[in-house]
């Protein structure tokens, strides 16, 4: 990772301190890096599960909000994610979620996406080789 990935990955670790997690436990911040800098999120639990909202789809609309589009990367961090039995953080429990990565396929396609459960730094090909998309 470069030192600017290296930094986002932290930003998305401070972002999971705001984490509202009560019922998983994992605590998830996200960070996107953009044309006009940083915008952060983290995942917001609901007690009926699918109205609450991952970190990534938090960071990547808090970047829109804010009029940036061009999303350049996108750091994730579960600071709760499980360890095996050599102490290493399982990456598939870091990774975004399927939802998440249709937003990326839609919102943000040109970016990498890096996480603390891996040194591997991530594209959309990687993680969503078969995106859905509407012809419009």
């Amino acid at each position: 990772m470069t030192p600017e990935q290296i930094q986002l990955l932290k930003d998305a670790e401070k972002a999971a301190q705001s984490a509202h997690a009560p019922y998983s436990k994992f605590k998830v911040g996200a960070a996107v890096l953009t044309e006009n800098g940083v915008f952060i999120g983290a995942n917001v639990e609901n007690a009926c599960t699918n109205l609450g909202i991952c970190a990534e789809r938090v960071a990547i609309s808090h970047a829109r909000m804010h009029g940036s589009t061009n999303i350049i990367g996108i750091a994730v961090c579960c600071s709760d994610a499980p360890v095996d039995e050599n102490n290493t953080i399982i990456t598939r429990l870091t990774m975004p979620c399927g939802a998440c990565r249709q937003w990326i396929a839609e919102l943000a396609p040109k970016a990498w996406v890096i996480t603390n459960g891996s040194e591997q730094v991530f594209t959309l090909d990687d993680l969503l080789p078969e995106p859905f998309f509407m012809k419009m």
